[in-house]
């Protein structure tokens, strides 16, 4: 077990107790699933998620700080390896001990208490500082939907979070993830409004399911007019070949 010492706190990453009663709080907004199912979704159709890799919604996060447990639960988190059964993390997640320190973690800000930049030290510490200096999590995105305002917040070499700009699409390059992120306005299991999207390197929008299944549906209809426009040209060329006198081949 390695223990780390940060801001007063030993740090241990521990298994959470079998017995351990989560907490059986309500998702707070009923946009959050759909927009975090939407993320996964995408990245799963692209082949992004490896077999061993983890993403969560609203899902426990664990660290043991002076032997007291902390869990925290982002709205939507990518761990890039697990390196064990996905049985044993059924019911929450410790990093190190279980596998990797998420590489990206979201917020969907849903309340008007700021919890997300809580940097409160004290136990429990706030989600910005459980984030930031407890978990270490390279990437960290907080995102209005009503809105579609989004910050992100990259590590810097001092282990902090700092402010990042978009390009000039208004995305935001992730690099360890190779994907760009960035707001979509559109429609969605009955739902108008803003959503987090991936684009890949090329700038390609990565697809839902029900896109790509509109995108075949329009290839099918395309080849079907392609076939009918052919069927007609055939049907033309054997009418002029029999008005001069040609009887054309089957």
């Amino acid at each position: 077990m390695t223990a780390i010492v940060t801001q007063d706190y030993k740090i241990t990453w521990e298994k959470l107790p079998d017995d351990y009663k989560l907490p059986d709080d309500p998702v707070d907004n009923i946009n959050q699933p759909a927009l975090a199912a939407a993320l996964t979704e995408s990245l799963q159709l692209a082949g992004k998620i490896p077999a061993n890799a983890l993403t969560t919604t609203n899902y426990g996060i664990c660290a043991t700080l002076n032997n007291r447990i902390v869990i925290k639960a982002p709205d939507w988190a990518f761990i890039p390896k697990i390196n064990v059964s996905r049985e044993e993390v059924i019911r929450s997640y410790t990093p190190q001990l279980e596998g990797d320190i998420p590489l990206i973690v979201m917020e969907f800000i849903s309340d008007t208490q700021e919890t997300e930049y809580s940097i409160k030290a004290t136990y429990p510490p706030g989600k910005w500082f459980f984030y930031e200096r407890i978990l270490k999590v390279p990437n960290y995105v907080i995102f209005e939907p009503d809105s579609g305002s989004i910050e992100m917040y990259c590590l810097d070499k001092n282990e902090q979070y700092i402010l990042q700009a978009p390009d000039e699409n208004q995305r935001y390059w992730i690099g360890e993830m190779n994907l760009y992120l960035g707001v979509w306005q559109g429609t969605r299991e009955n739902r108008t409004g803003k959503w987090l999207r991936w684009w890949n390197e090329q700038g390609n929008l990565l697809p839902w399911g029900g896109e790509l299944a509109e995108q075949e549906r329009q290839r099918a209809e395309q080849e079907k007019q392609r076939a009918e426009q052919e069927k007609q040209r055939a049907e033309r060329l054997a009418a002029q070949l029999r008005a001069a006198g040609i009887e054309p081949e089957d």
